[in-house]
Parts: C-alpha cells; structure tokens; sequence
C-alpha cells in the first residue's frame, strides 16, 4: 500500500465519513479510477507520424506505469486531412495500485514542478462529483527525458470518483493534499 492510499484509508476516509455523516464507509467518497490522455497533432506524413505515436506510447508507459491504448478517427474529415482509423492521441485508465502510485506522484513531485505553480483550480468539477485536470508540458514528469521527446505536448487527468457530489468530491482531494489554489493567488 502506497503513502497516499495509506493516507486515505487512515485519515480521510473517517474525516469524511463523520463530515458528511455517512453512515458506512463503503458510501464515502473514494476515486474509482483515473484516466489520462493525450491528443496528437501528427504530421501527414505516414511514418513520420509512426514516430510521432511510438515516441508518445514510450511516454505515456512511463507515466502511467501501464502500456495506453492508441485512439483513432472514427470517420474521415477532409478538411483536418483526417482518414478513419488515423490515429489521433493516446489514452491510458488507471485502476488500483497503479493509480494511487500515479496519484502520489501526482501529488507530491509532478504538480510542485510545474512552472509558475498557485494551485490547481477548485472549479474543475463536472458537476457529478469527476475532477479533471490540464497539464501543459508532459516534461513535468520526472521519467520524461527532454532529450528523448520530439514534441512538447500537453495531456488530460481525469478523476473518477464514487460519488455525485463536487462538494464532497472536492473536500476528498483537499484532505488527500491535492494543492487548489488558495482565494489570495487569484487576486
């Protein structure tokens, strides 16, 4: 059991069962799964954009921990000189050890790295309790070797969570140390 899933299953959970009076703790909020992604704008040139992809598939395997899987077009759009089946980004879901590993990670190195730092924000909730977060620049990761990338690219983390409310969706990152952005910064 990794630092984080330790902390939530030791002082978060308990903290949010009494807040908001749940009387199991299998109704508390808990993150189900997260899921990471990240789109390619490739060249047109077919094994240019091979190299493109397995550049970005090495990346995200050392991210994630776990091999992702390559998303492709549906359809063909003319004016994006797009064919189906062209692969367009990359997408990895992470469940259990692999994602508290992640998550910690997330936490306690990746975000801190991130230049001009203040927080992440506290309104990037859907409204059925899911977070999600913009990273800029995948070189915040300290397994990503700038040397080694041919592009800078900025990628998605999404936050699953058990329940459907943002409220307490948000109060669980809070007390797991996710670092939101506090109102004087805004300012």
């Amino acid at each position: 059991m990794n630092r984080l899933q330790q902390k939530y299953q030791q002082e978060v959970l308990p903290a949010l069962q009494k807040e908001f009076k749940h009387s199991s703790t299998f109704s508390v909020a808990k993150i189900k799964k997260v899921s990471i992604n990240m789109g390619i704008k490739d060249p047109v040139d077919p094994k240019a954009r091979e190299k493109v992809i397995d550049n970005v598939v090495d990346q995200f395997a050392l991210i994630s921990g776990q091999k992702p899987q390559i998303t492709k077009a549906r359809k063909a759009v003319a004016n994006f000189k797009l064919r189906a089946g062209d692969p367009l980004g990359v997408m990895v879901t992470l469940r259990g050890q692999n994602m508290w590993e992640f998550l910690d990670k997330l936490v306690s190195i990746t975000l801190p790295r991130v230049k001009d730092f203040r927080g992440i924000s506290k309104v990037a909730f859907d409204g059925q309790g899911n977070y999600s977060l913009g990273l800029e620049e995948q070189i915040v990761f300290p397994e990503i070797e700038y040397d080694k990338i041919e592009s800078i690219r900025g990628l998605q983390i999404n936050l699953i969570t058990s329940t459907k409310n943002d409220k307490e969706a948000f109060r669980m990152l809070e007390l797991m140390g996710f670092p939101f952005e506090k109102e004087e910064d805004k300012k």
